[in-house]
């Protein structure tokens, strides 16, 4: 099958789209975003991607899942960059949106006003379960919206929390296993120390 480009054109006329994929840490979100990007690029279509430079967990060039699957990025400042550095594509991925300036959403409805399927990433609740950086109004002007759940590692129960190990009560903490853990609400509330 051959891509069509009139039928791209036509599609553009009318604007693209915003998906968004949210959840605690150990969702899978990045799992999911990279799955979404390899099949539109199955497809032939144009791809950029984009992580904010604040994480360092894995590559500096690199989504990098907790499942060890990657896919090239772009590391940028802001989301502005995004805009600067799209060019002519047709998808464009943002990792760990909860990271961005809260210019993230009018940068995405640009992008899909043009034309183009953006598909987003992130945290929708902090360590504390309050909404996360622009991951709020993200999720009210998105298309889609997919909230996976994680296995709360105290009871296994389907877990939508994010708990805290470190005492550290900064808002950003960019940590793995050794930092947080899922939970579902109950463990979550009961905050019960790691065994």
């Amino acid at each position: 099958m051959v891509y069509n480009e009139d039928v791209f054109k036509r599609k553009s006329e009318f604007g693209g789209s915003i998906e968004v994929v949210c959840g605690p840490m150990f969702s899978g979100k990045t799992e999911e975003l990279i799955r979404r990007l390899n099949r539109a690029k199955i497809a032939r279509l144009n791809v950029e991607i984009f992580s904010p430079k604040a994480d360092t967990r894995y590559l500096e060039n690199a989504l990098v899942s907790h499942n060890a699957n990657s896919i090239p990025s772009t590391p940028v400042e802001n989301a502005s960059e995004i805009l600067l550095l799209a060019g002519e594509v047709h998808v464009v991925g943002i990792d760990e949106a909860q990271f961005f300036d809260a210019a993230l959403p009018e940068v995405c409805n640009a992008l899909a006003n043009k034309g183009v399927r953006v598909i987003v990433a992130g945290l929708d609740m902090d360590f504390k379960g309050q909404p996360f950086g622009p991951m709020p109004d993200m999720i009210a002007m998105a298309e889609s919206v997919t909230k996976l759940p994680a296995v709360c590692v105290r009871c296994g129960n389907p877990a939508m929390y994010s708990y805290r190990l470190s005492p550290d009560d900064n808002k950003i903490l960019i940590g793995e296993k050794e930092t947080y853990e899922p939970r579902c609400r109950v463990c979550y509330n009961l905050g019960l120390n790691p065994p």
